[in-house]
């Protein structure tokens, strides 16, 4: 991934895998590694061992990150839209492909 089309705080619609259909807000963004953590979507179980700080142990559900391809972004209408960049006002400005209007974030 180039440059961010996805950032922290947007709002993606996951397109395939086991969640597909769920929307959420990008907790953490990895551009280098062109991953995203969205909020409630692919959630990874781990089992943890009774230990000095959590004696109890039990099961750990935390949220895994998924490819930043298999996400777009929602609109304000809720459709999913890819993402395009322009100059506006002589500012790089990331823009919604189907409505055209500038995405804030």
């Amino acid at each position: 991934m180039a440059a961010a089309k996805i950032k922290k705080g947007d709002r993606v619609v996951v397109l395939s895998g086991k969640d597909k259909g769920k929307t959420g807000e990008v907790v953490r963004a990895m551009p280098k590694d062109g991953k995203v953590v969205v909020q409630g979507v692919n959630i990874a179980v781990r089992h943890k061992k009774p230990s000095q700080a959590e004696p109890q142990g039990g099961l750990e559900r935390r949220e895994a990150p998924l490819h930043a391809s298999k996400v777009a972004h929602v609109t304000a209408d809720g459709k999913p839209t890819r993402v395009r960049f322009e100059t506006r006002d002589g500012k790089k400005v990331r823009v919604a492909v189907k409505t055209g209007e500038a995405i804030h974030g």
